[in-house]
């Protein structure tokens, strides 16, 4: 596309970060942190969030070179420490709760060949300062991520293109992930993608599933134990403090909850690459014990992955289970992303690490021991990784052993749920529930039927999270 066109399309984009994504509202501070390849995204992103009545826009400039050269040069204990003026700005945050929008431009393979051990003692020595403050950010401000293209990215993805095509390439299919159609309003497109998620959380918690039970030819054999009450949620989220509806990733197509901790079992297949810590990982199995990772291989990447199981006690253990049907755009793209927030929304996926406190009702007024307690895991990392296959197989599982097919062949089953005794093999009885093909929910929230009580701000939301997903950064 032509600059002028494209100008337009980032001006889009810029509107709907703000409006969609972070909702930001009057008078809140806004804490932008952005590659130097994206000045012009950044620019108008900052202009945007003035539009919409923020305070004051700090923006944060980050540099995939210069942070691999600190770890070529520097020290472990010396990225590790987290500075007193740095820890007193993470303090500042739980103060003024501002909202956190991160431009992830980054190269897949930035911190290739840097040495596990050092990124593992990094994150660990930073998280155990860092995630004290995370914790009291927890459903108090918005946040969200979302994706530029860069040189570096874009020939991960379009290999063998010459430099500007697969920029532009890679933008062409960020803006079409995100809904950025050409004489479409994206706005009402992301209302309607909000609602037709909010529905399948929906029909997933009338359903009060126990366990959930995936296989796939590929090998995967896994049985999962969810928590009682937690509840499931899509790409929307609230802010508590100020009840504003936020969509913290951008794009999403995922419907997700919390597992219990410590209970799964069985081997889980990956299905697509993972990129942490700026290495791919990839071809990789993971196998549970007692709700424990107890062994993994990989083809590629294979210490990473032992060590990012072994950053804590919580690290081993599951924070999170998601389904994403092999429908979603993304995945009908063809193309793998190398990135987290696009390839775990191509197809179902679970993280190891930390869970979401935000499933349980009441979770503002809980403890930290009261969340472990009540079940969600806990830990410095949380790192989604996917398990969706075309065939894969998920069966809901109720605690009196009755089961109803939620996934079939990598998709969500059909509206006519027939629920099987497992003891028998035979059907007790079937009914008509919410489709959840063309179920509900868009948010991280045990707050489903909230949604319909708050006011919609400029044709959309006014109501969100942090933590990865989700995405993931758990260590600012």
């Amino acid at each position: 596309m032509n600059e002028a066109k494209f100008q337009a399309k980032l001006r889009e984009y810029a509107k709907l970060i703000v409006k969609i994504g972070a909702n930001v509202q009057k008078g809140q501070r806004v804490r932008l942190q952005a590659g130097v390849d994206q000045v012009l995204l950044t620019q108008m992103v900052t202009e945007e969030c003035y539009q919409a009545g923020a305070s004051y826009v700090e923006v944060i400039w980050e540099c995939g070179e210069i942070n691999k050269m600190h770890y070529q040069y520097a020290t472990a204990e010396t990225l590790g420490a987290v500075p007193h003026w740095e820890e007193e700005r993470f303090k500042q945050m739980t103060v003024d709760l501002p909202v956190r929008i991160f431009i992830d431009s980054s190269d897949p393979d930035e911190l290739a060949g840097i040495p596990a051990d050092l990124l593992s003692t990094v994150r660990q020595m930073r998280g155990k300062v860092i995630k004290k403050y995370r914790d009291q950010l927890d459903g108090k401000h918005q946040w969200l991520i979302v994706a530029a293209a860069s040189p570096k990215w874009a020939e991960k993805v379009f290999p063998g293109e010459p430099e500007d095509i697969a920029v532009e390439k890679l933008w062409d299919a960020i803006f079409d992930c995100v809904y950025l159609k050409d004489g479409e309003d994206a706005e009402k497109i992301w209302q309607a993608h909000c609602d037709l998620m909010t529905q399948k959380a929906s029909w997933l918690n009338e359903q009060a599933f126990h366990k959930l039970h995936y296989t796939s030819k590929n090998g995967t054999d896994f049985t999962v134990e969810l928590i009682p009450g937690a509840k499931w949620s899509g790409a929307g989220d609230i802010n508590h403090m100020n009840n504003t509806f936020y969509v913290p990733n951008m794009p999403t197509e995922e419907v997700f909850t919390s597992p219990m901790r410590g209970k799964c079992e069985g081997r889980l297949v990956s299905t697509k690459p993972l990129s942490w810590s700026g290495q791919i990982i990839n071809n990789f199995t993971v196998d549970f014990k007692d709700g424990k990772v107890v062994d993994c291989h990989a083809e590629q990447g294979e210490e990473v992955l032992k060590k990012m199981f072994a950053m804590d006690d919580g690290a081993a253990m599951l924070g999170e289970v998601a389904l994403v049907p092999k429908k979603s755009p993304i995945n009908q793209s063809g193309l793998m992303f190398f990135n987290t927030l696009f390839d775990e929304n191509a197809c179902c996926h679970v993280a190891a690490g930390a869970g979401f406190p935000e499933v349980l009702d009441g979770f503002l007024e809980m403890s930290n021991e009261e969340i472990l307690e009540k079940g969600v895991n806990d830990s410095l990392i949380h790192v989604d990784f996917m398990v969706g296959s075309d065939d894969l197989h998920i069966v809901g599982i109720r605690e009196d052993g009755s089961e109803t097919d939620i996934f079939v062949n990598g998709t969500w089953q059909s509206k006519s749920a027939v629920f099987r005794n497992r003891s028998r093999g035979l059907p007790l009885f079937s009914q008509k529930k919410a489709d959840p093909g063309q179920s509900t929910v868009f948010c991280r929230l045990p707050r489903v039927l909230f949604l319909k009580k708050i006011s919609f701000q400029t044709s959309l939301f006014s109501y969100k999270d942090f933590d990865t997903a989700k995405s993931q950064v758990l260590l600012p």
